[in-house]
Parts: C-alpha cells; sequence; structure tokens
C-alpha cells in the first residue's frame, strides 16, 4: 500500500488519471485513421463511448512518465501475438500503453449485442472499419489481415473486445469462431514481425 506523504499518492493518481485520458485521445486519434491509407476515407468520430478512466494507485510496475518502458513493463508477461482473457489489465491502462508503443488501439463494446449481426456492426463502427464491410467473419478477418497491411508497414495493435455475450443468436460456438479470426490475425502479423494484442472480456 501506498504511504500518502504531503498527498503524494492523490497528486500521483491525478497524473495517472490525466495520462489514461490523453491516451484515449490518441488512441481515438489512430482508430479514425487505421483505413486513411487503404481506401482513402473521410476521417469519421468514433460513435462508441469510451470507459471513464477511474483513479487507481500507481502500478509498481508501470509508470508512463517512462513512456515506452512503461508500457513493456505492462505487457511483459503478453506475448507480442495473442488473444487473451483481459483479466487484472485495466482498458484505460492498455490505451496508454498502445499510445506510448505508437500502436494502435482498437475497442468495441460488444455487451450490449445480442446476435452475430450486431457484434460485427458493433466492431465495424468501432474500428472503422469501410461502409461497405461485409459483417461476415470472412469480412472481418479481411479488414484485419490484408486490407490493413496493404496501408504499408503498421507500428502493432492493442485490441480490446469488453462484454462479448452469450446469447441464443451468438452461442459459445459462434464466440469461438469470432475469438479464432482474431487468433488467425494475430499469426497473420506475427509472420510480419508486427506486435497483435487481443484482450477480451465476456458479459
Amino acid at each position: 500500500m501506498m504511504t500518502d506523504i504531503f498527498g503524494l499518492g492523490d497528486a500521483l493518481a491525478a497524473r495517472e488519471e490525466r495520462g489514461a485520458g490523453d491516451g484515449w485521445q490518441r488512441a481515438q486519434h489512430q482508430a479514425q485513421n487505421l483505413y486513411d491509407n487503404v481506401l482513402m476515407m473521410p476521417r469519421q468520430e468514433l460513435t462508441h463511448k469510451l470507459p471513464p478512466a477511474a483513479p487507481a494507485p500507481v502500478p509498481a510496475i508501470a509508470s508512463w512518465a517512462d513512456g515506452a518502458e512503461g508500457a513493456m513493463n505492462l505487457f511483459k508477461s503478453v506475448r507480442p501475438n495473442i488473444v487473451q482473457s483481459i483479466r487484472a489489465f485495466r482498458v484505460p491502462d492498455l490505451a496508454q500503453a498502445a499510445a506510448e508503443l505508437g500502436q494502435h488501439f482498437l475497442y468495441a463494446n460488444c455487451a450490449h449485442c445480442a446476435s452475430k449481426a450486431e457484434i460485427l456492426e458493433t466492431i465495424a463502427t468501432s474500428f472503422t472499419f469501410p461502409k461497405h464491410f461485409g459483417k461476415n467473419f470472412d469480412a472481418l478477418a479481411d479488414c484485419l489481415t490484408d486490407m490493413i497491411h496493404k496501408a504499408g508497414q503498421q507500428p502493432g495493435f492493442v485490441i480490446v473486445l469488453e462484454g462479448l455475450p452469450i446469447a441464443q443468436k451468438f452461442d459459445k460456438e459462434a464466440r469461438e469462431v469470432l475469438l479464432d479470426v482474431f487468433r488467425d490475425a494475430a499469426e497473420f502479423w506475427a509472420e510480419r514481425k508486427v506486435q497483435f494484442r487481443v484482450f477480451y472480456s465476456f458479459a
């Protein structure tokens, strides 16, 4: 537990909150421009609401004042190309780490979805996919791999899929197929020496 000397703990927590907010802004800007070089799309405003960055004690292993070193400390236990449960990671911390590393940060909250179509629509809107996105798993795979690859060298990706549901129209099998698309994308980028980390949670 951090000892609060002359309010130092509060000051550090406030600095972390400001840093996380800056990370969200940089992440939004990067997401908006992800496909510009592919289809010369006009820049769009992201329609999803990003979760607020709640104050928290400064982690012992990650100080955002250390820039990229802090981001790498956050990811030191996470392989560069993996799809895994979000576990103890906080979304604002992941956004900040992506910003510090100069990587794309893509976030989709799927908790309100009840079908495959709704989930793909949410991902397409949140990731600013092209308007002609086919809303099927093959189209999702293409948007995550070849289409971005055509834009040129990529700096890496940190992706969060929050609140994946189990519903009548989106059962466990469908959820695994969705995650397999992201696993295949992780392998695609690993072969090209580009980091592609995906974190997910269940509703």
